[in-house]
């Protein structure tokens, strides 16, 4: 049957169990209404081609089939994302007419991002790249132009990108739509949901009208482990976010601080501690597996033990709890002012969140 076909490509995967990132189908198909003076019929077929070796999933048949009888033929499916309804996990995909337009496109992004190299160059991300490595990374990034008043990220979304404002300005909104805050030119967000591996905390609407660079999520991890530097750009702009949300406010913990990880979870406070460059001792009590304790010294963990775990493994176990009493106590004993670092931090953070994702994949499969 020669109906015209249409491509989606998976663009954020939220622990699918079948599908990956960047994998493509191919939808095509009619959907005709018979009337005459006895009946109404409607016919509709679809036809669906999965990637190479993959299962075929129900609900995404039902959710792609609904785009035909909705247009009625497959070429009239307008540029446009869609999410699966979803099961264990979720994906969300992206259709564009033709795969030489997207080419296309990518030559008229790249052009124009080479012309906008020294202005990139200013910005705080790409002051953590040497200038011979920058064009490597700018080319990670892809190009978005927004109208005031569209909707970038909404609270709730799953995070799929990091974002950096190249012109204009947005509003960030709480969940009431109240604007809380304003971020301009080089100014970045999105980066808290995909190294956290949590759903947007704030929706984010156009001010004026706005070029935005974004970044998926595999390109993101890629750039942090091969430049370390924005490792430290990235630790420092969460804890920027984490005392403007405050949750821990700074000066709480010069004197100790009493709470617990329902309120704060062990990432935030753990981060908190990291970048006030606190020393002193950190208790946690009434864990699913007794009592956590951690040493910090000038904000660099030196010591952390937890059940049977010790050093890094220790800190990974304790990204799993979720309830829990902590206390912090400032000071360290003498002998620990010479201790080794357990590892950088953010780069401890970060495998302590990837291994807390893969755990949640393999407990839905």
């Amino acid at each position: 049957m020669g109906f015209p076909k249409i491509l989606f490509k998976i663009v954020e995967n939220r622990s699918c169990p079948l599908y990956a990132y960047n994998e493509s189908f191919s939808l095509s198909g009619i959907a005709i209404p018979l009337t005459n003076d006895t009946e109404n019929s409607f016919i509709t077929t679809s036809i669906i081609t999965y990637p190479a070796g993959k299962k075929i999933c129900k609900i995404l048949n039902g959710d792609l089939s609904r785009l035909i009888m909705q247009y009625e033929r497959g070429d009239k499916i307008p540029l446009c994302m869609i999410s699966c309804s979803g099961c264990s996990g979720s994906i969300r995909m992206e259709h564009s007419k033709e795969d030489h337009l997207q080419k296309l496109d990518d030559n008229t992004l790249s052009d124009e991002l080479g012309s906008m190299m020294h202005l990139l160059s200013s910005f705080p991300f790409f002051k953590h790249i040497d200038q011979k490595n920058l064009d490597k990374v700018i080319s990670y990034f892809k190009l978005n132009r927004y109208k005031p008043g569209e909707i970038v990220i909404r609270k709730g979304d799953p995070g799929g990108r990091f974002y950096i404002i190249v012109s204009g300005s947005v509003n960030v909104l709480n969940s009431g739509g109240i604007i809380i805050s304003t971020l301009d030119t080089g100014e970045v967000f999105g980066e808290m949901s995909l190294i956290c591996n949590d759903i947007v905390n704030a929706t984010i609407q156009v001010k004026e009208a706005s070029s935005i660079l974004y970044i998926d999520q595999p390109n993101f991890h890629k750039i942090l482990d091969i430049y370390p530097a924005i490792q430290l750009y990235f630790s420092r702009l969460m804890a920027e976010r984490l005392n403007k949300s405050n949750k821990i406010r700074a000066e709480d913990l010069t004197s100790g601080i009493i709470g617990n990880l329902s309120e704060i979870p062990p990432e935030a406070l753990f981060q908190t501690l990291n970048m006030n460059n606190k020393t002193g001792i950190l208790t946690i009590t009434d864990l699913s597996k007794g009592t956590a304790r951690f040493s910090f010294r000038q904000g660099a963990l030196i010591k952390a033990k937890y059940d049977e775990f010790a050093g890094d493994m220790a800190f990974y176990q304790i990204l799993k709890e979720n309830s829990g009493r902590f206390r912090f106590t400032p000071g360290i004993a003498p002998e620990d002012f010479s201790t080794p670092e357990i590892g950088f931090f953010m780069k401890l953070l970060m495998e302590g969140m990837r291994r807390l994702d893969e755990g949640k994949n393999q407990k839905i499969n």
